[in-house]
């Protein structure tokens, strides 16, 4: 590979690399607003950027494969999490103590989150696969920039929900929605 073509395929994946960590962002910026110490915040950023390299994995091996079908689905199966996860979240803030609010620091809530925000990166990577990007670059920068902006929305929300008191779960629900019907729709 020539280097004209090189550098423009890392400036194509430094773009969709930074695209999709403004999703991570966002799912960030949500939990964040509820409260999070920076223990909680090192370990969901360094998650969301794991995830952020085995779902492009799974996606290029799979687009290697198979046609582009999966692509619509995948974006739309994590704007329907992305939903759910923000209907809970302001569901959780109106009732108050009743409703056991999404636990991101248990495993299962943890891996849940980040799947929620990877699996766009499945389907991207799926459309890269068919193209033959290169995987390592590929898998390199949506790693680094999906836990990166994980933990600035982290960091963000965290400084910001002090002033939002018992409001900040309901607005971190409700940028998890509108993110999740940008996705869906």
């Amino acid at each position: 590979m020539d280097a004209s073509a090189y550098t423009g395929q890392f400036l194509t994946l430094l773009i969709i690399a930074m695209a999709l960590g403004f999703d991570a962002f966002s799912l960030g910026l949500g939990i964040g607003l509820k409260g999070i110490r920076l223990r909680d915040v090192l370990k969901l950023g360094v998650v969301i950027g794991l995830f952020h390299i085995i779902m492009p994995i799974g996606g290029i091996l799979t687009g290697q494969l198979v046609s582009g079908l999966l692509g619509d689905v995948a974006t739309t199966a994590a704007g329907v999490l992305l939903v759910l996860l923000g209907g809970h979240m302001i569901y959780s803030s109106l009732r108050g103590e009743e409703v056991q609010s999404f636990n991101h620091r248990s495993t299962a809530g943890l891996l849940v989150l980040a799947l929620s925000v990877s699996v766009d990166a499945f389907s991207v990577g799926v459309t890269l696969g068919m193209f033959s990007a290169n995987m390592w670059l590929t898998i390199l920068l949506f790693g680094f920039f999906g836990g990166l902006m994980s933990m600035l929305g982290l960091l963000l929300g965290r400084k910001v929900s002090g002033n939002l008191g018992e409001y900040g779960e309901a607005c971190g629900g409700a940028i998890l929605l509108v993110f999740g019907f940008i996705f869906i729709f």
